[in-house]
């Protein structure tokens, strides 16, 4: 078995048997459940606020989803170093990239949680329509690259900074950063917000879900605008990596 995969598993039995991944996810559950409830109850909703409810729900479990998997990322080193298990950690015969893989892929499993929660909201709000299971394929494809990117970049954040609190507001401040231009309605009709649009991560793969889901475009209609989260995810992957050694330390910037 690899190394990763075993620091993966690990992580994962901790986060959601002995963690906060449960308390988080059903945090996340509740909220879904009254935006699909007032959703539902619109009994004059027709097919194309079908599709936008489809549409707000699968954006909201993406952009959730993301938080959380940000926010344990962040945690997973400099949180260690705080609690003083780092160093136990170090000692297991497992390699330091090993370490920063396994931690990353099991804090998107909280990706995953959110987008399993989601699912049944999506086919609640999408009958009749034919908008479920192509929104569930959505948020998969377009979520996990999203969540593994930014969620690589809360690693980053964890491994170079020896304060928690530093690595989680690091993280949350470019959600935020990220995040506040989607709010935005007319930024993408513009041509420089066409631009901020197709490099931001965030932005360009909610514009993306609502073309297909609301406006009914097909999946290989500007397929530009997923450039961005498949950048981002393939070269932080690759910094994770070729970092691991240097993340992984007792104190941060330590040789």
């Amino acid at each position: 078995m690899n190394e990763w995969s075993v620091v993966a598993r690990q992580e994962s039995r901790d986060l959601w048997i002995g963690g906060r991944g449960p308390v988080l996810v059903f945090g996340f559950s509740v909220l879904l459940s009254t935006i699909t409830y007032l959703a539902a109850t619109n009994r004059a909703m027709n097919f194309l606020e079908q599709r936008e409810a489809v549409n707000l729900t699968a954006q909201v479990g993406l952009a959730v989803g993301v938080l959380l998997t940000v926010v344990t990322s962040a945690d997973a080193i400099s949180g260690e170093r705080e609690r003083g298990t780092l160093e136990s950690l170090l000692l297991t015969p497992v390699s330091r990239r090993a370490i920063v893989v396994g931690k990353l892929a099991a804090a998107s499993t909280m990706w995953l949680g959110c987008l399993v929660v989601t699912l049944p909201y999506l086919w609640v709000l999408g009958r009749g329509v034919a908008g479920a299971t192509q929104a569930a394929v959505l948020a998969l494809t377009v979520g996990t690259l999203v969540a593994v990117g930014l969620g690589g970049v809360g690693m980053l954040f964890s491994g170079w900074t020896n304060s928690n609190k530093t690595s989680l507001a690091c993280g949350l401040l470019l959600l935020l950063v990220l995040f506040a231009p989607t709010q935005l309605p007319a930024l993408p009709k513009t041509g420089f917000g066409q631009l901020l649009t197709r490099i931001n991560p965030i932005g360009s793969a909610l514009h993306y879900i609502s073309q297909v889901l609301v406006s009914r475009r097909p999946w290989t209609h500007d397929l530009s605008y997923l450039a961005a989260p498949v950048v981002v995810a393939v070269l932080v992957l690759v910094v994770v990596v070729a970092a691991g050694p240097r993340l992984v330390r007792l104190t941060a910037g330590s040789r």
